[in-house]
Parts: structure tokens; sequence; C-alpha cells
């Protein structure tokens, strides 16, 4: 079983949201087309409750994309975004919902973050991802969506960690920041996760 992972396709990433990527939107053809190709496809969502503490409104003495310490980890604050029951935290409504198998929704402990499609950001709580994976009986995992140098990041990296054959649909997802986005692609590749291009994976 091969499975498509698409990431956190959510408004408020989206331009016009709360903490857009840039460019984010031009994905959403792209992932369309991508899902027949699977035989499994999982969407995720950011599902904060209002106050959480990645927000920066949270931390009144610090400022937005900040970084500093909380819960023993490096937590950079965040403008509110994807709130619970939020229009900005719903999936992009032009998003073909009907080869998606299941929904699963993160960061929703208010201590802490959660990057993440498998884990929150310490390690400390499985969101039952991998276990649904491996139930499905999935060997395989490509990756695409918002953002490339953090949740697509962070969930490609745990999936390899929880022993899936990884591949990040390179063109199939947007990041933040140029540097970052080279950054985690090169820490992916020392992990030995792979990348494709989408047109590669429609053929």
């Amino acid at each position: 079983m091969t499975a498509l992972l698409l990431i956190d396709f959510q408004l408020d990433f989206l331009p016009g949201g709360a903490l857009a990527v840039p460019d984010g939107d031009a994905l959403l053809p792209l992932l369309n087309d991508l899902q027949p190709r699977f035989d499994l496809v999982v969407a995720t969502q950011d599902w904060h409750p209002g106050g959480h503490r990645s927000f920066a409104s949270t931390h009144p003495q610090h400022a937005i994309f900040e970084e500093i310490e909380w819960q023993g980890l490096p937590q950079r604050l965040w403008p509110d975004h994807c709130v619970q029951g939020s229009a900005g935290a719903t999936l992009h409504p032009g998003l073909d919902l009907n080869r998606v198998e299941a929904i699963f929704r993160k960061g929703t402990d208010p201590e802490l973050d959660s990057y993440s499609a498998f884990f929150d950001n310490g390690h400390r709580r499985a969101t039952g991802l991998s276990a649904y994976l491996r139930a499905r009986g999935t060997t395989r995992v490509f990756v695409a969506g918002l953002a490339g140098d953090y949740c697509v990041y962070f969930s490609a990296k745990d999936a390899r960690g929880e022993g899936f054959d990884v591949t990040v649909i390179e063109d199939a997802t947007r990041g933040i920041a140029p540097e970052s986005m080279a950054a985690a692609k090169a820490d992916l590749l020392a992990l030995g996760v792979q990348f494709a291009q989408a047109a590669e994976v429609l053929a």
C-alpha cells in the first residue's frame, strides 16, 4: 500500500490567511490530480485550541516569530492560526476530499505545538497516524502540502523514523523561506527520504 499525506492545506496557510505560505494556493490542482494515483489518501489539519501556547498572543512579552523555550523545547511564536472551528482552520474548499479516507488533527494540546502529522514536537504523544497506516498495510508514504520547511518536513522526518519509505513530492509543496526549504531538504536526504516531481508520480 502506498499512501499520500496531504499536509495542512488549510485557509490560514494560504494567501489571505493568518500564516500564509507564499503561492500555497497554486498547489490545489496538483493535490487533486495526484490523489487517484494512490491506494490511500490521508489529510491533516492543524487544530489548535484558542490560546494555544505556540501563539505569540499568549506571550505578550515576546514578538511574533520570536523563538523562545517552552515546555523544555524551542518554540517559534506564531500568529493565532488554525483555531478549532474557525474559518481559517478549514481545508481549502476546492480540495477534493472524496478519496480522503481520514483526516488527522494535530496541535490539539494547548501546551505543545505539533508540526508533524505523527507526533507533537516533543514526541510525547502520537496522533495515531503511524498505527493507522500500518493497519492499512502501508509501506510507502508520499508527502505533499504546507509548509515544506515545517509541517511537511517534520512529517516526512517522522514517517522515515517510523520505518516507512518516504518521498516528498517537491513541486507539490511550498515553504516559508528558500533557505529553510534547502536546509529541510538536505536533512531529509541525509535520512534517506527521497524527492520526486509530481510529473514523475503522475506518469
